[in-house]
C-alpha cells in the first residue's frame, strides 16, 4: 500500500501539471503498477492477490457513498421536486435502455466486441447511470457556481448514483438467478428496506452517542465508525448491500443532524488525499491494459453512448419540468463525470464471487473503467463548461439577496387576508431554515409590527418583518411569496399585492435589512421590466433566476463590489 500510495501521489501530480485532473493520473499510474507486477501485486502469479485490499477499498466506497446520501437535505429540496423526480425517471429509463441497446447491437460488429453478451450488455448499461458527486462537486466549488443549473446538479447527482445502485441489484438478480421481473423488483425493494434500516439504525446510533457519550473531539471517529458499521451489517445482503447502506446512513445523519455531517467530512478531510488517491490507483490496477487497444472500439462506444443518455434525459426532463434553457440544453452535459459508485459497481462485477462467467467480467472491467478513464479526463471540463454556459460561474460571491435561494420562494401565494398569509410564509420560512425562536412569537411580533405601520410598500410589493432580539439569530433570514393575479389587501394606492417578502432579522443585520428594503423599493419603482417578470414568474427557479440575473444586480448586488463602491474596502 505504501508503493501504490507513493507512486500514486507523483501520478497525480503529473497529471496536474499537465492541467489533468488528478484521479485521471491516479488510474493510470494504477495501469502502469499492473504493467510493472512489482512484487506482492504480480496478477500473472497470482490472480487475486488484489483482492487483499479490497477491505480497503470497501470502506473508501462506503466513505463515497456516505457523502452523497449526505449531499441530499431535504429541507433545501424544497421547490425542486418535479424536475429532479422527472431527471432520475429520464435516468433509469434513457440512459441504460440507450447504452444497452447500443452495445448489444453494435457491439459486436465492431473490432474486439466478440464478447460483448447480453450480460456485459446490461451491467453496463447499469453502471453508465452513475455519476461523480466528489468530482462534480469540486468542479462547481472551483467554478464559484451558483445558480439553477448548479442547485439541480447538487441535489441530483446523489440521488442518481441511488438510481444506478438500484438498476445494478435489479439487473444482477434478474441474472444471477435467472428469475422473473417480479422477483428481480421485489429483490430491489427488499434490500433497499434492509439497507435502509441498517444505514439508519448506525446513523440514529450514532447521533445518540454524540449527544450523550461522545465528546466533541471524536465526533469525527463516530462517523467513521458509523460508515463501517453501516457497510459491515449490510455486508451479508447481496453484491451492493454496503453501497445502500452507507447512502441512506448519509441521508439520515444529515437530516436529523446536518452539523454532525460537516464534523466527519472534516476529519476525514485532511487525509482524504490518500484515500482517494489509493482508491483510484488500486481500481486502475484492476484495469488490464493489455486488453484495452482490441476493445477501443467498444470503449468509445460505450462513452458516446452515454454521454447521448445523459444528454438526451437531462434535456426531455428539464423540458417536461418548464425550466429555462440554460438548464435545459447544459444539464447533460454536467452529468458527463463518472467516479467512485461506478468503480465500486465494475469491482463487484469483476470478483469471482460476483457468479459472472470469466468473459462478462473482462469486458465489463475492461470497457468500464477505460471509458471510466475517459470520462474522468473529459468529464470535469464538460461540467466546467455546462457551468460557464449557463452563467453561472465565479456567482458564488456574498450577494444582498443570498437569503432568497430556491427553497424559499413560492409562486402562486394564495390567501384573504395579511394574516394568513403571513402565518402560511412564515411555515415555509420554518421549513426551509433553522430558526431559534418560537414560531407563534415570531408572527405575532410580525403582526404588531404590520399593525403599528403598514408594510406595504406600495407597487404590489410587501415586506412584512420582525426584529429578533440578540441570540435569536445571527443572520437575515427571509421567504419571498409571489401571487400573478394579486391578493386584494386594503393598500393605500389600491392596487393588489404580488409580492410578500418575510424578514426575519437580527439586531446585527438592522443595516442589511435596510438595503434589502431599499433594493427592493428602488427596484419595483424604476424597473417595469423586472417587476413583470417577478411577478408573473412561472416557478420559484424561474423567480431566483429574475433575482440573480446579472441585468438587474441594482437589486441584488455584490456585497464586496458594493463595499469597493463606497470605499469601504482598501
Amino acid at each position: 500500500m505504501a508503493t501504490v500510495l507513493v507512486t500514486g501521489i507523483v501520478g497525480g501530480e503529473l497529471f496536474a501539471l499537465l492541467r489533468m485532473p488528478k484521479v485521471t493520473g491516479w488510474i493510470a499510474t494504477g495501469i502502469l503498477l499492473r504493467w510493472l507486477a512489482l512484487p506482492g501485486m504480480n496478477t500473472d502469479v497470482d490472480p487475486k492477490c488484489l483482492d487483499r485490499f479490497l477491505p480497503y477499498m470497501h470502506f473508501v466506497l462506503g466513505f463515497i457513498a456516505f457523502t452523497v446520501g449526505a449531499t441530499l437535505y431535504f429541507a433545501s429540496l424544497r421547490n425542486t421536486g418535479k424536475r429532479i423526480g422527472l431527471l432520475l425517471l429520464g435516468e433509469t429509463l434513457v440512459t441504460p435502455v440507450l447504452v444497452g441497446a447500443l452495445l448489444y447491437f453494435a457491439g459486436p460488429l465492431l473490432p474486439g466486441g466478440d464478447s460483448m453478451t447480453t450480460q456485459a450488455a446490461l451491467l453496463l448499461a447499469a453502471i453508465a447511470i452513475a455519476g461523480a458527486p466528489g468530482t462534480t462537486v469540486l468542479v462547481i466549488q472551483e467554478a464559484r457556481a451558483r445558480g439553477i443549473l448548479t442547485r439541480t446538479l447538487l441535489a441530483a447527482i446523489g440521488l442518481i448514483d441511488m438510481v444506478a445502485v438500484a438498476v445494478f441489484v435489479f439487473i444482477t438478480t434478474f441474472l444471477g438467478a435467472q428469475s422473473g421481473w417480479s422477483d428481480a423488483l421485489q429483490s430491489v425493494v427488499v434490500q433497499f428496506g434492509i439497507t435502509l434500516a441498517i444505514g439508519g439504525g448506525c446513523a440514529l446510533i450514532a447521533i445518540a452517542l454524540t449527544r450523550t457519550i461522545v465528546s466533541p473531539a471524536f465526533l469525527g471517529p463516530t462517523i467513521v465508525a458509523a460508515v463501517l458499521g453501516s457497510w459491515g451489517f449490510a455486508a451479508g445482503f447481496g453484491t451492493s448491500g454496503g453501497i445502500l447502506a452507507c447512502t441512506f446512513a448519509g441521508i439520515v445523519l444529515t437530516n436529523f443532524q446536518h452539523d454532525l455531517v460537516r464534523s466527519g467530512e472534516a476529519y476525514l478531510q485532511t487525509i482524504g488525499g490518500a484515500l482517494f488517491a489509493l482508491f483510484y490507483t488500486f481500481a486502475g490496477m484492476r484495469l488490464d491494459f493489455g486488453l484495452v487497444p482490441s476493445a477501443a472500439a467498444l470503449v468509445g462506444l460505450y462513452f458516446f453512448a452515454r454521454l447521448m443518455g445523459k444528454c438526451i434525459s437531462a434535456f426531455s426532463a428539464m423540458s417536461l419540468a418548464g425550466v429555462t434553457a440554460n438548464v435545459r440544453g447544459y444539464l447533460g452535459i454536467a452529468l458527463l463525470p463518472h467516479g467512485g459508485v461506478a468503480v465500486g459497481l465494475i469491482l463487484l462485477v469483476s470478483g469471482e464471487e460476483s457468479g459472472f462467467s470469466e468473459e462478462v467480467r473482462t469486458i465489463v472491467n475492461t470497457v468500464g473503467l477505460s471509458a471510466l478513464a475517459i470520462n474522468q479526463l473529459l468529464g470535469p471540463s464538460a461540467t466546467r463548461f455546462a457551468l460557464s454556459r449557463a452563467d453561472e460561474d465565479h456567482k458564488d460571491r456574498p450577494r444582498l439577496l443570498d437569503f432568497l435561494q430556491e427553497h424559499r420562494i413560492t409562486v402562486g401565494l394564495s390567501g384573504s387576508d395579511r394574516e394568513g398569509t403571513i402565518r402560511q410564509l412564515a411555515s415555509q420560512l420554518y421549513a426551509t431554515s433553522k430558526m431559534q425562536i418560537p414560531q407563534e412569537e415570531f408572527v405575532a411580533r410580525v403582526l404588531a409590527r404590520d399593525a403599528e405601520l403598514s408594510t406595504y410598500l406600495g407597487q404590489g410589493l410587501m415586506i412584512p418583518h420582525a426584529i429578533l432580539d440578540d441570540g435569536e439569530g445571527d443572520e437575515i433570514r427571509g421567504v419571498l411569496g409571489l401571487s400573478a393575479e394579486g391578493l386584494q389587501f386594503d393598500t393605500f394606492d389600491d392596487r393588489r399585492v404580488h409580492a410578500v417578502l418575510l424578514l426575519a432579522t437580527p439586531e446585527m443585520e438592522r443595516s442589511r435589512h435596510l438595503q434589502v428594503l431599499s433594493a427592493f423599493a428602488t427596484a419595483i419603482t424604476r424597473d417595469a421590466n423586472l417587476v413583470e417578470q417577478l411577478y408573473h414568474a412561472r416557478s420559484a427557479a424561474h423567480a431566483y433566476e429574475v433575482l440573480h440575473a446579472d441585468k438587474h444586480a441594482d437589486i441584488n448586488y455584490f456585497l464586496e463590489d458594493a463595499a469597493d463602491q463606497a470605499g469601504l474596502r482598501p
